[in-house]
């Protein structure tokens, strides 16, 4: 398959997933939130900072991945590195105050979760730069911009696990269509989570630095 091409289509999918959520959140109104609003001057102004800096993230992410830039362009590379930090620092952050206003425990604990591991990802990665160790570096960033996608794939997760929660009930839904939603959503998160980890552990695992530093560890010459 062609690495390249997949990058791309990735690209456009995460773009294709994301565009009609954030659309909403530009009309600067709490009436248009795709989430109940408790707190129109507390949570919403957070909410909108915390959708952009998320954006600004996934967008720095996939272009410091390009490897024309990352190999010809280092001004450039350590430019969106800085932005995608910065953005997931700051996005990470507001994530952290949004999770007091999550409608229930199940999606507070995810959401809190997830927000604490972006930060953890990323600062590794970038503590990994500052010293120079440029192989930690791109792992950990991997490790990083794929906790990025959870907000691209715990979307494109949600009818897989629709139909999961309908085959699992009997193909019936005695509770309702509604409660079916809500407890989809309400695991989406960590399905994606632990999906995207599988991806990139296994990227890493298969990568050729990882199978050379290994080498290299164990004295074998490759």
């Amino acid at each position: 398959m062609n690495s390249k091409k997949n990058w791309w289509l990735l690209v456009i999918v995460s773009l294709g997933v994301m565009t009609p959520f954030v659309a909403p959140y530009l009309t600067l109104n709490p009436e248009n939130s795709r989430i109940v609003i408790i707190s129109p001057t507390i949570q919403y102004p957070v909410l909108i900072a915390h959708i952009v800096f998320a954006c600004l993230a996934l967008i720095s992410g996939f272009l410091q991945f390009i490897k024309r830039i990352r190999l010809q362009k280092p001004k450039i590379h350590r430019f969106l590195g800085r932005l995608y930090v910065g953005s997931i620092l700051i996005s990470g952050l507001l994530a952290l105050i949004l999770v007091f206003y999550a409608d229930n425990f199940t999606k507070a604990i995810s959401f809190l979760v997830l927000s604490l591991i972006w930060l953890y990802t990323c600062w590794k990665g970038f503590r990994a730069a500052l010293r120079k160790e440029m192989n930690e570096h791109r792992r950990w960033m991997v490790r990083s911009f794929g906790v990025t996608l959870v907000a691209v794939s715990a979307r494109l997760l949600v009818p897989g696990l629709l139909l999961t929660y309908y085959i699992l009930n009997g193909f019936s839904l005695s509770a309702g269509r509604e409660k079916m939603v809500e407890e989809v959503l309400n695991v989406n998160i960590w399905v994606g989570l632990i999906l995207n980890f599988i991806i990139i552990e296994w990227s890493i695992l298969n990568s050729g630095n990882f199978k050379s530093n290994n080498a290299q560890r164990n004295g074998i010459q490759i």
